[in-house]
C-alpha cells in the first residue's frame, strides 16, 4: 500500500488497539473456556449430542487463545515478527481454524436444535453420539481444507520490518481478494444462512405450538439471542471489512485513491479485535446448555458476596460506649 500516488495510512492505531484487546480476551477466554471444558468433562456420562459440538467449540477457542501472547509481543514490538515465517503461518492458521470452526460448530448446534424442535419424533433415537463425532471430524476437515490455501500466501516481509500479515503482502493482494471472497461465501455466508433459517423457522414453530414446554422455548430464544450477538458483533463486521480493506489495497496498488481508505483500515482493525472476542463469548453456549455450570456460577457469586461482606464487617472498628450513649 506504499505508493507515491496515494496518501500513507497511519498504522499506529493497530499497535495501540489490538494488544490490550488480545490480553483481555486471553485472560477471560482461557478462564471461561477452561472452566467450561472442565465442567463438560466432569459430566462426561451426561454428554449429549449437542455438547459434542460445544466441546469442539471450546477446543477451537483454546487453540487460538494460546497464540495470542505471541501476537501481543508482535504488536508491542511495533509489528516486528521475531518468531519466524513458519510460526507466523501457524498462528494465522490457528486463528482461521478457531473462526471458521466456531462458525461451523455453532451451525451444527443450530441444525440439531432445529431438528429437536420441528421434527422431534423423526430424529428421536436416530441421531447418536457417533453421528455427532463424525460430523465434528468433518467440520474440522472442511475448515482445514478451506484454511490451507491461506498458508501458501506470503505472510512475512523483510522489507516491512519483518511483519506477520493477517492476509498477505501487497504483491499478491489481487489473488488473495478472490480467495477471500470465495472463503467468505463458503465459510461464513452459507453457514450463517443455514443458522438463520433454522432458528427463524424454529422460532415460528415455537410461537405457534402450545404443546412445547415453556422452558424449551426460553432456552431456544436465549440461544438465538447468543448466536445473533456472536454473528452481529464478531463475524459480520470482520468479513465485510476484511474484504473491503483488501479491495482498497487493490485499488491503492492500481493508484486509484479514495478518502475512505484510512477509515476502512481503522474499522478493519476494530473488527479484528471484535472477532477475537468470539473466544470469550463462545462460553455463553456452555452457560446456556449446562445447568450444572449455571449452578456453579451462582455458588461462586454467592461465595464472593459472602467473602466481601465478611471482609467489610471485619474492617469496621466498634465504637466504645460513653455515658451519653447509656
Amino acid at each position: 500500500m506504499n505508493n507515491t500516488s496515494c496518501p500513507q495510512i497511519n498504522f499506529d492505531f493497530t499497535g495501540r488497539f489490538l494488544p490490550p484487546v488480545y490480553m483481555l480476551v486471553f485472560i477471560i477466554g482461557l478462564a471461561a473456556n477452561g472452566w467450561g471444558l472442565k465442567s463438560l468433562l466432569h459430566n462426561w456420562k451426561k454428554l449429549g449430542n449437542i455438547n459434542i459440538f460445544v466441546l469442539n467449540l471450546g477446543l477451537a477457542d483454546i487453540l487460538y487463545l494460546l497464540t495470542l501472547p505471541f501476537l501481543v509481543v508482535y504488536y508491542f514490538m511495533k509489528s516486528r515478527w521475531i518468531f519466524g515465517d513458519t510460526f507466523c503461518k501457524v498462528t494465522r492458521f490457528c486463528f482461521n481454524l478457531n473462526l471458521y470452526g466456531s462458525i461451523g460448530f455453532l451451525t451444527c448446534v443450530s441444525v440439531y436444535r432445529y431438528l429437536a424442535i420441528v421434527h422431534p419424533m423423526r430424529v428421536m433415537g436416530r441421531i447418536t453420539v457417533t453421528h455427532s463425532v463424525t460430523i465434528s471430524v468433518m467440520v474440522w476437515l472442511l475448515v482445514s481444507v478451506q484454511s490451507l490455501p491461506d498458508m501458501f500466501y506470503p505472510k512475512t516481509s523483510t522489507n516491512n520490518a519483518g511483519s506477520c500479515f493477517g492476509t498477505t503482502s501487497k504483491f499478491h493482494v489481487e489473488d488473495y481478494l478472490k480467495y477471500s471472497l470465495g472463503w467468505t461465501l463458503t465459510g461464513f455466508c452459507i453457514p450463517f444462512l443455514i443458522t438463520l433459517g433454522c432458528y427463524g423457522h424454529g422460532i415460528v414453530v415455537l410461537c405457534h405450538t402450545n404443546t412445547i414446554d415453556k422452558v424449551l422455548k426460553q432456552r431456544s430464544l436465549k440461544l438465538l439471542f447468543i448466536l445473533i450477538l456472536l454473528f452481529s458483533v464478531c463475524y459480520i463486521p470482520y468479513h465485510v471489512l476484511k474484504n473491503l480493506n483488501l479491495w482498497s489495497r487493490v485499488l491503492s496498488k492500481q493508484r486509484i485513491c479514495h478518502g475512505w481508505f484510512s477509515q476502512v483500515y481503522v474499522a478493519r482493525q476494530i473488527s479484528r479485535g471484535l472477532v477475537c472476542l468470539n473466544s470469550a463469548l463462545n462460553p455463553l453456549v456452555y452457560l446456556h446448555g449446562n445447568e450444572d455450570i449455571l449452578a456453579e456460577l451462582r455458588q461462586l457469586v454467592q461465595r464472593a458476596c459472602q467473602m466481601f461482606n465478611n471482609s467489610s464487617n471485619s474492617g469496621r472498628v466498634p465504637v466504645a460506649q460513653t455515658e451519653g450513649d447509656v
